[in-house]
């Protein structure tokens, strides 16, 4: 069993992104995981100020819900970020949310890749919605994706789900019209799929 954090970041209380995020849920809860869900639309988390007060193993001096999330982040074996495509990227809300992980690093005196620190090692996983779906409808938020939680921060990617095609941005949600739901229910369900099987492989 794993513990999964998922950040929800923006979105309708039933929008698309929502009823994404619960498809997975259902899927990762049917398979045993231990799911925690956390609306940023109902706390405040505000962007890094850049004061450098936290630097290294001192909480964030900004007086919001982040420093509450942090003890959440360090136990999950997976965070899932949880957004709707705004302006061709992720919400203000998760990318405030990732800016406050400075507060989290540890200083490195090796950094790798010029690195000058290092953060808690997890797994990550992308969850989009969208109206449009265009091939290149998710570039810049897989680009920040990749490069700043995985190349950067150094999570290991379990991968994305990039639900295009949900309906007029001026209308209501209609994820239910397309296969994402059922892809969300699987993504979540057989997220740690090939760790299981490996471990009853090694038994036999």
């Amino acid at each position: 069993m794993k513990k999964i954090l998922i950040i929800l970041g923006g979105g309708r209380a039933n929008g698309n992104t929502a009823q994404l995020v619960n498809a997975f849920m259902k899927g990762a809860k049917e398979a045993g995981h231990h799911v925690e869900l956390i609306t940023l639309n109902k706390l405040k988390v505000n962007g890094c100020i850049g004061c450098n007060s936290c630097r290294y193993g001192k909480p964030c001096v900004q007086n919001d819900d982040f420093n509450s999330i942090v003890p959440k982040i360090k136990e999950a074996d997976l965070l899932v970020l949880a957004s709707p495509l705004y302006f061709w990227t992720i919400s203000s809300k998760i990318k405030a949310f990732i800016e406050r992980f400075y507060c989290i690093a540890e200083e490195d005196s090796t950094p790798p890749f010029g690195r000058y620190e290092k953060y808690p090692v997890h797994d990550c996983a992308l969850l989009m919605t969208s109206a449009d779906n265009y091939f290149w409808t998710f570039e810049q938020a897989v680009s920040y994706y990749n490069f700043a939680l995985i190349n950067y921060i150094g999570f290991r990617n379990k991968g994305m789900l990039l639900a295009g095609g949900c309906g007029d941005t001026n209308g209501k949600p209609q994820i239910e019209k397309t296969n994402h739901l059922t892809e969300g229910f699987k993504f979540g369900n057989r997220i740690y799929a090939d760790e299981e099987n490996e471990k009853c492989e090694e038994l036999t």
